[in-house]
């Protein structure tokens, strides 16, 4: 039976209501662009907790796992790039496949915040290992390959070692650079006093690293990496970099079997206990090295490039250091 017209019409309003008042409800940041967007996953976490702090939004590009050195942007995500207030971005070459997009950002009025430069950065010369492994292409091997592979990557990242995350002192004044950039931006300076709080909750984050790390023999304070990314951990918290099975900043590189073989007889020779490789990428080369030692060399995955997925013990800058600095100080004779 119908219902009588003006039981309909009511009906009909609280329906219309309802519908605007939903509407009103699901509405969210997610329609304009976010306050600020990072490239990498761990200026994100950074920036987002800047950002949630001071009531803002934040996003980042490069998803949790991926690396950065070869991550290439959708159609869609290089319109998010050039709709964003605020980029932040690590800059030194890191993100090698997203800089035609950075700079069209730039070019169109977008403001690219790159802390890498501004963090006083370290040349890969520093972190060249002391103890034999080669650190320019007149030093390197016969495999024309792995030469032109090595000059791809200088030409790709200059001098410089874009690796900044790995001195938690550097990536707590990055958290200030990108507050105050917030503030500017927005003229709130809320966002400049929650980066100077998420300075000071890194600055505490690295005094219990540092504690980790303490615990490490010094004799057994040497790394070898799969490629060359811990120059800054090795010079702020008193480790060698022996060599690497990629004697290249970035995870593109191929070493020659000559590369390889050397390796294996440095670890021999120094008594090396541990290859440290990214957790995110495959670690064929580095076990390869490992068995070609021929000793008790076990490969370590770290979390190098990226944090891990939220709510995991490295889902956060903090944390993925902190995770880290364990299993370093596991593998070469510390207290985890």
């Amino acid at each position: 039976m119908r219902p009588p017209l003006k039981l309909a019409c009511l009906s009909i309003a609280c329906l219309s209501l309802t519908c605007l008042s939903l509407s009103a409800c699901t509405t969210s940041p997610a329609s304009s662009p976010a306050t600020v967007m990072s490239t990498t996953t761990i200026l994100g976490d950074i920036a987002g907790s800047i950002a949630r702090c001071a009531g803002g939004t934040a996003t980042t590009l490069i998803p949790a796992g991926a690396d950065p050195h070869d991550f290439a942007p959708s159609s869609k995500q290089l319109a998010a790039v050039a709709d964003a207030p605020l980029v932040v971005a690590n800059g030194l070459g890191l993100e090698a496949g997203l800089s035609d997009a950075l700079a069209a950002a730039q070019s169109d009025g977008a403001q690219v915040l790159e802390v890498g430069p501004l963090l006083n950065p370290l040349p890969f010369a520093e972190h060249a290992s002391e103890l034999g492994q080669p650190v320019d292409d007149s030093q390197a091997v016969d495999d024309s390959q792995a030469v032109d592979d090595s000059q791809a990557d200088a030409a790709a990242h200059g001098a410089l070692d874009p690796h900044v995350w790995f001195d938690m002192n550097r990536m707590a004044t990055a958290a200030e650079l990108i507050g105050s950039a917030l503030a500017t931006k927005t003229g709130d300076d809320a966002y400049a006093r929650c980066g100077a709080e998420e300075a000071t909750a890194i600055r505490a984050g690295d005094a219990r690293v540092r504690s980790i790390l303490s615990s490490v023999p010094a004799d057994k304070r040497v790394l070898v990496t799969d490629h060359d990314a811990l120059g800054y951990f090795a010079d702020e918290y008193g480790f060698t970099i022996a060599g690497a099975v990629v004697s290249s900043g970035a995870t593109l590189a191929e070493p020659s079997s000559a590369d390889l073989a050397n390796l294996g007889d440095l670890i021999r020779e120094k008594g090396v206990s541990a290859i440290f490789s990214n957790v995110s990428q495959p670690s064929a080369l580095a076990d390869a090295v490992a068995a070609e030692a021929g000793t008790e060399v076990v490969v370590v995955p770290l979390h190098i490039e990226s944090i891990d997925e939220p709510g995991t013990p490295a889902g956060t800058y903090i944390g993925m250091m902190e995770e880290n600095a364990k299993a370093i100080a596991g593998a070469l004779g510390g207290t985890p």
